[in-house]
Parts: structure tokens; sequence; C-alpha cells
């Protein structure tokens, strides 16, 4: 190994530490708080991001489907918008990736529901293609003003998401590759604890879930 590489390795893993040891728990524990009351309510919870955060939004989708399963319990509702692929280039073509999102949400969110944004910069920024993650804003603002809870996942400074959720936790990094490491790290931390919290809940079968909704 190269002196170069291993400087470059041990600087990483260094800010990564450092990155660790600022993460604004509080706010974390907020959005499980959140998430676990919308589970409580039979509500659903939809989970949006483009590029690296799409296969995030994927990811967390799966576990909090999957890794909250407590039996006798009713079951999370968690949804990433991003996995029907022939449906979002439909609407890439026809409405503009802009709408990607908030389109599909005029088809299954309810009052009470939860739309949960994964990016990097918060929604802040541009580049070719004209400012970054106009989609993510416009599905938080359709949830916040169609009786839902807008929440988000960020770096840097938080961004335009960070002004406009209800709840933001901001990575606190100025490296795109740390952001999303940390993402993953956060929702693993995230489905774990919810399912600690249903487990110690009252028993809440599918029936009763449901009538809840």
């Amino acid at each position: 190994m190269s002196l170069a590489s291993e400087a470059q390795i041990r600087q990483h893993l260094a800010d990564a530490r450092r990155t660790l040891d600022d993460l604004p728990v509080a706010d974390v524990e907020f959005l499980i708080d959140v998430l676990f009351q919308a589970w409580r309510a039979g509500r659903q919870i939809f989970l949006i991001g483009n590029g690296g955060s799409a296969g995030t939004a994927s990811h967390m989708a799966c576990d909090l489907n999957k890794c909250t399963i407590v039996p006798g319990q009713g079951r999370m509702k968690a949804f990433a918008l991003v996995d029907n692929i022939p449906l979002v280039s439909a609407l890439t073509n026809d409405d503009g990736w802009e709408n990607i999102y908030v389109e599909q949400l005029k088809n299954f969110f309810q009052p009470g529901d939860v739309v949960l944004a994964i990016s990097v910069h918060g929604g802040s920024g541009a580049d070719k293609a004209g400012a970054w993650s106009q989609n993510l804003l416009r599905a938080l603002e359709y949830a916040r003003e169609h009786g839902g809870v807008a929440c988000a996942l960020a770096g840097f400074d938080g961004g335009a998401m960070k002004q406009m959720a209800d709840v933001c936790v901001v990575v606190p990094a100025n490296s795109t590759p740390l952001v999303e490491s940390f993402h993953v790290l956060l929702h693993h931390v995230i489905a774990s604890c919810l399912a600690e919290r249903i487990r110690a809940d009252q028993p809440r079968p599918v029936a009763e879930a449901a009538v809840a909704r």
C-alpha cells in the first residue's frame, strides 16, 4: 500500500470518528418517536431519495418492513417510491423529474402518513440539470400541506430540508461519502430501536391497527 493511500484511509476514518461523536442523538430519537407513533396509528411511511440516497431509501424501507416484525403486533407500512422504475421513468417523461415523488403521493398518501426524504445536501445546491432534489422538497411540502409529517435525513448544513421538515437529522459532515455512510448507519439504528419499542408496546393485533387507521 502506498503512503498516500494509507494517509487517505486514516484521514477518512478519523473524519468518521469525529462525525460519529457529533451526531445529533436527540434528533435521531425524535425521528424514531415520529415513526413509532406512525406505526401505532397504522400510518404509511414513504421514503424518497436520489442517487445513492435512493438506494438508502430502498434499503431503509426493506428494514422498516422486515426488521421491525414482532409476533402479535401490527406491522410497519414502509414504501420506497423510487422502486417502481417503469413508473418513475414514465413520470419523468411526462411530468418532469421534479414531480416523480409528489405524483406518486397523490395516489397513496393519507392524512397522518409520513414522508421521509434522504439527501446529502438537503435540497440545496445545483448542477447541470438545475437545482438539486426539487422532487424531494416538493414531496415534503405535499406531506405538510395534506396533514402528514415531513421528515428528513441530510448532511452538510441540512439545506432547505432543515428549514421545512418537522424533524431533520443532519449528519455533521461536509463529505458526500461520509454523509451517505452515516445515513445507512442511522437507518439501521432507527430500525433496531423501533423493533425494541414495538416489542415493548402492548400487543396491537393487525385488525386493531386497521381500525385505528
